[in-house]
């Protein structure tokens, strides 16, 4: 039996019935919910270790309990449902810190890559320099414990937000060029996951602000520059 339990929020039962038998034949334990309210319930009792949230559900949306489940762990991996005409919801939905999306109608197969793609990012992080920590600028960033400090303050990163730091760190002052990040972090180099990217980089410079000589260049056509 595969270790990682998801939770399943789909309000469409039979969809739901469905993907719930899919991944329990592929050995993950799989926990299927009707709406958000129960999905967060079942969420603050239980232990899970990836999500994957129906967008559009009664009585809790999908953003909504996104939100709620960052609240208590900011770190689980999150995977929305939707149709292919949300656009605006999944862009609200990487903000909401999602790790990936999928749109309906869908194989799944599909799923299942995806599923599999994002624990291997998270149980085995993309770590090649073995440093534990940069200075960046009046920073220090612990990339093992996904730590970003100045002074007496701290972050606790995501995973993605610390992967994306790291690999921005391991380019200082030369150009992280954007298909590499978007190929090593997320897969794909595709629109939505560029946009996802697009979030993480303004999250990134957000926490960077206080140290005015710290900038994520924008480099038109190419990438980013992390200069200090």
């Amino acid at each position: 039996m595969n270790n990682t339990k998801i939770l399943l929020a789909e309000d469409d039962n039979n969809l739901g019935i469905l993907l719930r038998n899919y991944l329990a034949a592929k050995n993950y334990e799989t926990s299927l919910f009707i709406n958000g309210s129960l999905a967060l319930e079942a969420f603050s009792t239980k232990q899970f270790g990836l999500c994957i949230l129906d967008i559009m559900m009664p009585e809790m949306d999908g953003l909504t309990l996104a939100r709620e489940i960052r609240l208590s762990n900011p770190l689980i991996p999150i995977i929305f449902l939707t149709a292919k005409n949300q656009k605006e919801d999944i862009i609200d939905g990487f903000k909401s810190g999602a790790d990936d999306y999928i749109t309906k109608p869908f194989s799944m197969e599909e799923l299942l890559y995806r599923i599999e793609a994002i624990l291997r990012r998270t149980t085995n992080p993309v770590v090649h320099k073995k440093d534990e920590s940069y200075i960046i600028g009046g920073y220090s960033f612990d990339s093992l414990k996904q730590m970003l400090i100045y002074k007496d303050q701290s972050i606790k990163l995501t995973t993605k937000e610390s992967e994306l730091l790291e690999l921005l760190c391991r380019h200082g002052n030369e150009i992280l060029e954007r298909n590499y990040a978007l190929k090593t972090i997320w897969i794909d180099d595709n629109y939505f996951n560029a946009r996802s990217m697009d979030v993480y980089i303004t999250r990134l410079r957000k926490y960077l602000r206080k140290d005015p000589s710290v900038k994520i260049l924008n480099i038109h056509g190419r990438g980013y520059k992390l200069i200090s």
